[in-house]
């Protein structure tokens, strides 16, 4: 077996991309197959080598590895070689129309109520129309002729699907200027790299059968292809996803303190009845069934990947963050916080909080309460049984209990109104720390 993720380095990956990649990636961990990585790089106006270090980058931070890789554009000796045996076999044909046209042609089918296909009208230029056209200075670009069948396959997920192809386009192959599209270039690539089987999104349903016709005409077998077409993304409120994608790429997730192990999780289960467990890539691939992916779209809900985030964050110990912690943050401080990030960019303003400084905010009808608490404050060493001894005084001392008790001490020692347990932070802090921002309270 052998299964390839094939992404165009026009921009960074997004969780779209990402799904595609990973149900790959386990698919072939599962089944042991081998896994290749093709960088679609035949937009040469698109591309570029940033686009795609980042798309290297961001797999091997989801802990993404593969087998081989290759690019496309390394390729173009494969690709003429191909397009000549189509021109050959009469099924690769020379088009001179304009975009305007084309788009002429399609309004007037539509004005008649037919359906927008291209009207094969190139198929019927003589040798001599052809050359005086190529003497007008005009260069062909050069269409598939598809043929009349429908064809179908097993899908590991959709079921039996088919394409009725005279309902489809034939679709162009290779530009003006020489360019091989995708149509194309995938499906060479698919058979001189023995592809076996074939994980995308639903989206390409159209793709599958157009090539499964491409591959024929290069006498290549289709039957020994199997595909999986997962369905698309949708946002929580059931919308398309595509329209916020710029704010779910990996890149993004990562700056705002994501965990590639939530990501891992969420989109490995996502689409099916299991729930997700923030497990190691080997152990999600152990039980990872594509099957079991369901046909309808999957809902991608950033407040279940948040939560997904925490839990990983939760039970990270502190050697796993230590590189990504503030410099000069300690097991302690990791300790004390992290029961109550969401991201772990939030680590920062804790850091903050116990080493840095902050400002009080007035409280108002706080003060004599806050003086008894900076007169009770203990000396140090402090420890965690600190902050119980201190407020136990302050109870007895003021008669206060529950929120009027320990609110005012949490905004005035942190600026926040919630946050970690201060029996954590309040060590770390110090007593001049704490005295100080007692008194601003106090004095503000």
């Amino acid at each position: 077996m052998r299964v390839r993720f094939a992404p165009s380095p026009t921009g960074f990956l997004h969780v779209g991309n990402a799904r595609i990649a990973l149900a790959n990636a386990l698919f072939a961990k599962r089944q042991g197959a081998t896994f290749l990585l093709r960088i679609d790089d035949t937009d040469t106006g698109r591309s570029k080598p940033e686009y795609e270090q980042g798309i290297e980058q961001d797999l091997a931070w989801l802990g993404i590895a593969w087998d081989e890789t290759f690019k496309q554009s390394d390729r173009a000796a494969l690709y003429a070689a191909a397009a000549e045996r189509l021109r050959a076999s009469g099924r690769l044909y020379p088009c001179f129309e304009s975009e305007e046209e084309l788009r002429y042609k399609r309004d007037q089918r539509l004005k008649r109520g037919l359906a927008p296909v291209y009207d094969r009208a190139m198929l019927k230029m003589t040798a001599e129309q052809r050359a005086q056209a190529e003497a007008g200075g005009k260069t062909p670009y050069w269409r598939f002729k598809l043929s009349d069948g429908s064809p179908e396959w097993t899908d590991l997920v959709l079921g039996r699907r088919s394409v009725k192809l005279p309902s489809v386009s034939d679709p162009v192959l290779i530009r003006a200027d020489g360019t091989p599209l995708y149509t194309f270039t995938s499906v060479v690539d698919d058979i001189e790299s023995g592809v076996s089987h074939i994980i995308r999104g639903e989206d390409h349903i159209t793709n599958t059968g157009v090539q499964l016709d491409i591959f024929s005409a290069l006498n290549a077998n289709p039957s020994r292809l199997t595909f999986a077409h997962l369905p698309l993304l949708i946002d929580s409120d059931g919308g398309k996803l595509s329209k916020r994608l710029d704010g779910l790429s990996l890149r993004a997730l990562r700056q705002d303190g994501m965990e590639p192990a939530a990501i891992v999780a969420y989109l490995a289960r996502l689409g099916t009845s299991e729930s997700p467990e923030p497990l190691p890539l080997a152990a999600l691939a152990a039980t990872y069934d594509i099957s079991r992916v369901s046909r309808s779209p999957a809902r991608f809900d950033v407040r279940q990947l948040l939560a997904l985030n925490r839990r990983v964050l939760h039970g990270a110990d502190f050697e796993q963050v230590r590189e990504r912690l503030p410099a000069g943050a300690s097991a302690a401080f990791w300790d004390a916080v992290r029961g109550n990030l969401d991201l772990l960019s939030e680590a920062r303003h804790w850091w903050d909080v116990v080493s840095g400084q902050i400002a009080p905010p007035v409280q108002e009808g706080e003060s004599a309460f806050l003086r008894e608490a900076l007169a009770l404050l203990p000396e140090e060493p402090w420890d965690a049984a600190t902050w119980s001894g201190w407020t136990t005084a302050l109870k007895a001392t003021t008669a206060r209990k529950g929120k009027a008790l320990f609110a005012p001490l949490r905004l005035a020692l942190t600026g926040e109104d919630h946050g970690p347990e201060l029996a954590g932070l309040l060590p770390l802090m110090g007593r001049a720390r704490v005295a100080e921002r007692l008194r601003l309270s106090v004095f503000s």
